[in-house]
């Protein structure tokens, strides 16, 4: 087997140099410019794990759009807030398309994703619908109680673990993060804590989520030979399904209970008393009437499994690695972490109550928040794009089914739109005259995206986001482990499914006066 595999890879080389030796010249000079490529795997050598970091020297060298030859893949890399708003302003339309990796391929296409599904009129229905019933300001407001719930769960389980001892231990912040974000989205579709001690079914879904965030993460080879796809060579599509799969197993088990308390009236009887339940967001994917021509009459049950699995993998993830990575710079920069703690423990009196919203008057931790997205995108190329037909940059041709990447990570460092660029400065979000926000219209500041392809989630992180950071460091007292100084910690990250450390968050809490806000 192993001989037949090298004599492929063999012949995949002799054919690409054949191919490379007589490539179209005047094709490749429409092209924006970019690094020399080898035959077959194309500027893939010249990349690391890190591959925003190495997009980014590149694009020093070949400006501020470029092209690379990702093995058989077409890649356009977009490196500056100039050719950002080229793109989002002036080409989002035909721009709009998705790239779709193997890991992502499901056994039904992508019919139900808004993350995969192609620019068009099933795209524009989920679209839709989430916007207008899941991430309205109304439904938001409404459930302000729940995000309300799962934060204080997390700041109870924190003490819980520091509860009785002289010296409290180092905790991993991030899995405390993690456990609150999937409780959210939780309770926001199903109306319950999945991860609560005695749920099985739900510690079940939590385990084959999160091994399909890490199998999607993986840098996949099949994604860059075709030749080489129908071997599945690492097993990262096989296994994703796998996980996929009983992830929806579960789910739809979730589904099938709903449908039958629906049936009943949506009556939950305890022992105290008999009370109608609150509607969720599967209660909508249940009551959707579609027109049945271009949209479906009804959600089936394989598309409302994708949909409630999307929002668990794409909503858990990103705000782990914000929530993550604003604590680690809070604590790299004790000044900050001060700063941040003096204006929280000096709005917000001992014994507050969710009657009186906080949030607004507290412009140090937006602007913690703000900063911590320019430095650390938890997508630092948002959600990889498809060029669905050929189009023109700044005069440069990008043809039809060309992957497009923004790479964020690179503008939200260039010293041409912020000074000291490198630097956790939360200030620059205080002084600046033009206070940006995250709509997409400040091309140097898009850590969800613009255009029609945006993030939908906004309205959802940017409360969750303060509320979470916010009560963490109003509730205590955060270190380092003994005997760390901040200067020795390790800031580096790498690439999963999103940036993440690459050595986990730990820090000890000492428990502050008990404080809550919204």
């Amino acid at each position: 087997m192993e001989i037949q595999i090298a004599g492929l890879i063999l012949l995949l080389f002799l054919w690409g140099l054949w191919v490379w030796r007589h490539r179209g010249a005047v094709a490749d000079e429409q092209l924006p410019p970019g690094p020399p490529r080898w035959p077959v795997v194309g500027n893939l050598l010249q990349l690391s794990f890190s591959a925003h970091e190495s997009f980014t020297k590149l694009a020093a060298k070949y400006g501020p759009i470029m092209t690379l030859q990702l093995g058989s893949m077409k890649t356009v890399v977009v490196s500056s807030s100039a050719a950002a708003r080229e793109m989002f302003k002036t080409h989002d339309a035909p721009l709009s398309g998705r790239m779709i990796y193997e890991a992502m391929k499901g056994e039904h296409g992508t019919e139900g994703s808004l993350i995969t599904s192609q620019y068009g009129p099933h795209w524009r229905m989920l679209r839709r619908l989430a916007t207008s019933e899941f991430f309205v300001t109304r439904q938001l407001e409404a459930m302000k109680h729940v995000r309300r719930r799962c934060i204080d769960t997390m700041i109870r389980h924190i003490e819980e673990e520091i509860e009785g001892g002289v010296h409290a231990p180092p905790l991993d912040v991030g899995k405390f993060m993690f456990i609150m974000s999937f409780n959210l989205i939780g309770n926001l579709i199903f109306s319950k804590d999945l991860l609560e001690a005695n749920s099985k079914r739900g510690k079940e879904f939590y385990y084959h989520t999160r091994k399909v965030m890490e199998m999607a993460g993986k840098p996949n080879v099949a994604d860059f030979l075709p030749a080489l796809r129908w071997m599945d060579p690492q097993g990262i599509r096989k296994k994703t399904q796998f996980h996929v799969n009983k992830a929806f197993e579960i789910a739809g088990e979730f589904i099938k209970e709903r449908l039958l308390l629906r049936e009943k009236g949506n009556i939950i009887i305890s022992d105290e008393k008999k009370e109608e339940r609150k509607k969720d967001y599967l209660d909508v994917l249940l009551e959707f009437r579609g027109d049945g021509v271009v949209e479906p009459s009804q959600f089936s049950s394989w598309i409302i499994n994708v949909i409630v699995f999307e929002m668990f993998t794409a909503g858990t993830d990103t705000t782990t690695s914000t929530h993550r990575m604003a604590m680690a710079e809070l604590l790299h920069n004790p000044a900050a972490l001060q700063k941040l703690q003096a204006e929280l423990r000096a709005t917000i009196p001992p014994n507050a109550t969710s009657k009186k919203t906080h949030l607004q008057n507290l412009p140090y931790l937006d602007a913690v928040v703000k900063e911590t997205l320019r430095l650390h995108p938890p997508l630092p190329f948002l959600f990889p794009r498809m060029a669905m037909k050929h189009c023109k940059i700044f005069g440069y041709r990008i043809p039809a089914e060309t992957q497009v990447l923004v790479n964020f990570w690179a503008i939200g460092r260039d010293p041409k739109n912020w000074k000291d660029a490198l630097v956790f400065s939360p200030e620059r979000f205080l002084v600046s005259t033009d206070s940006k926000d995250f709509k997409g219209q400040h091309f140097d500041f898009i850590p969800f995206g613009s255009g029609r392809r945006m993030c939908p989630a906004v309205p959802l992180a940017s409360r969750v986001l303060p509320m979470a950071l916010g009560s963490l460091i109003l509730s205590f007292d955060w270190a380092l482990p003994e005997g760390m100084s901040p200067e020795e910690m390790d800031m580096s990250a790498q690439m999963g499914i999103t940036l993440r450390m690459k050595v986990p968050l730990k820090a000890v809490p000492t428990r502050h006066k008990r404080r809550r806000f919204d």
